[in-house]
């Protein structure tokens, strides 16, 4: 069984955007990330990532030498299973795999993920949820995931919108620009990273690397070592009723673990409805705090590979006394999903020549 997830994996969700101006999440004003040198990685072979060119704009040419060289757009993503052994696992080669690991692990987590979840009712909420949206098992069979994610603040700030591929079982991802496949950056599952050193991202790469994959995976994540899921309440909410299943995270859980998740678990489809939720990352709250909450619904159905996932999002300034208190702040969509077993751990190496990322 893996530990939890690596701790950029919950960043403090959702989404303030790194841009002078005031921020359509937590209403601060929060200037670019500091683009301080950092290490250059030396992988190089194999490091472009292995997102699939569908129908995604092409890449704009780079300016020549190495950069022009790891430029090169890659094929689409074989979806035949990988067939490489885990390095330094002293285990002999597994037949059978998914992704980038072997199936009988797969088996393993999902058991341990049952077993913590049977404990408690609120356990047995979310675990009806992760049933009702596919199941944990198809979730980690399907392998690595692509999708496009689209955030669009209603005013203020413009969209952030990159194409991303991410690894379900170990949380690592990596972004690029839709408009422009030269740029780059992502989370190897212990550094943040981002290719070309200084390019303009729009965002904040450690921060962003893996927050839209953590809300467009609820409820699956929420099965997870160091989460804590505590039942408290129920919710009428535009016509439907949900429970309500507040997740909390252990200490040293990932950057942020003061965070919380309060997610809408609809009583007769058990599908998630939405989430709120609050912004305490580091990077944005260096002397604490944390943002207003915010409720972020789940709109539409789309199912790919057996696995059901909402089509657009909603989001609004949240009160416990008043419930939804303005108009829509943000809207964001999820499009082009896909999934590849094909993926394999050099798509999400850090690409040569790229930027490590050491500060928030």
């Amino acid at each position: 069984m893996l530990p939890p997830l690596p701790m950029p994996t919950r960043f403090a969700l959702l989404l303030p955007l790194v841009l002078v101006g005031s921020c359509s999440t937590c209403g601060a004003d929060h200037p670019p990330a500091p683009d301080e040198p950092g290490a250059v990685a030396t992988q190089g072979e194999g490091s472009e990532t292995a997102i699939d060119e569908g129908s995604t704009a092409p890449a704009e040419e780079g300016s020549g030498g190495a950069d022009e060289a790891s430029a090169e757009e890659p094929e689409s993503m074989p979806e035949t299973a990988s067939s490489v052994e885990g390095e330094g696992s002293g285990e002999p080669a597994v037949p059978e795999w998914v992704g980038v690991v072997p199936m009988r692990s797969v088996a393993d987590r999902v058991a341990a993920a049952h077993a913590r979840l049977d404990e408690t009712e609120a356990g047995r909420r979310v675990r009806a949820a992760i049933d009702a949206h596919g199941g944990l098992p198809r979730w980690y069979e399907n392998g690595p995931m692509q999708f496009r994610f689209r955030y669009v603040p209603v005013e203020g700030l413009p969209p952030v919108d990159t194409e991303q591929l991410v690894d379900t079982w170990s949380a690592r991802a990596v972004h690029r620009l839709p408009n422009d496949h030269t740029v780059r950056f992502g989370w190897d599952g212990e550094r943040a990273w981002q290719h070309p050193p200084g390019a303009e991202l729009g965002t904040n790469a450690r921060f962003w690397a893996l927050t839209p994959y953590y809300f467009v995976a609820i409820p699956f994540v929420l099965g997870d070592a160091g989460v804590n899921l505590e039942l408290v309440g129920e919710l009428e909410f535009e016509r439907d009723d949900y429970d309500l299943v507040r997740a909390t995270f252990a200490p040293g859980t990932g950057d942020a673990p003061g965070d919380y998740y309060v997610v809408l678990i609809d009583q007769e489809s058990h599908r998630v409805g939405g989430v709120r939720y609050i912004v305490s990352y580091p990077g944005f709250f260096p002397d604490g705090g944390h943002s207003p909450e915010k409720l972020f619904t789940y709109d539409g159905d789309q199912i790919v590979d057996g696995i059901t996932l909402p089509e657009r999002f909603r989001a609004f300034p949240w009160s416990d006394e008043d419930g939804v208190v303005d108009e829509v702040v943000t809207n964001a969509e999820l499009t082009d999903v896909r999934f590849f077993l094909g993926a394999s751990d050099a798509d999400f190496a850090v690409p040569a020549g790229a930027e490590v990322l050491e500060s928030w």
